[in-house]
């Protein structure tokens, strides 16, 4: 997002979408254990817009 600022884009909204309905099975909980990442719970979606120039 940062980069995009940078460069010279306005951020007009940030949605932020959770996920429903998901299930963690033991596989995919022992796999983020083993290889340290995190499990998705939600995810961020940034709208920018040109400036006017």
């Amino acid at each position: 997002m940062e980069k995009y600022l940078e460069a010279g884009f306005l951020l007009k909204e940030i949605i932020i979408k959770e996920q429903h309905n998901c299930k963690t099975t033991g596989f995919w909980y022992k796999k983020s254990i083993q290889y340290n990442f995190f499990l998705i719970a939600h995810e961020y979606l940034f709208i920018f817009r040109k400036p006017n120039l």
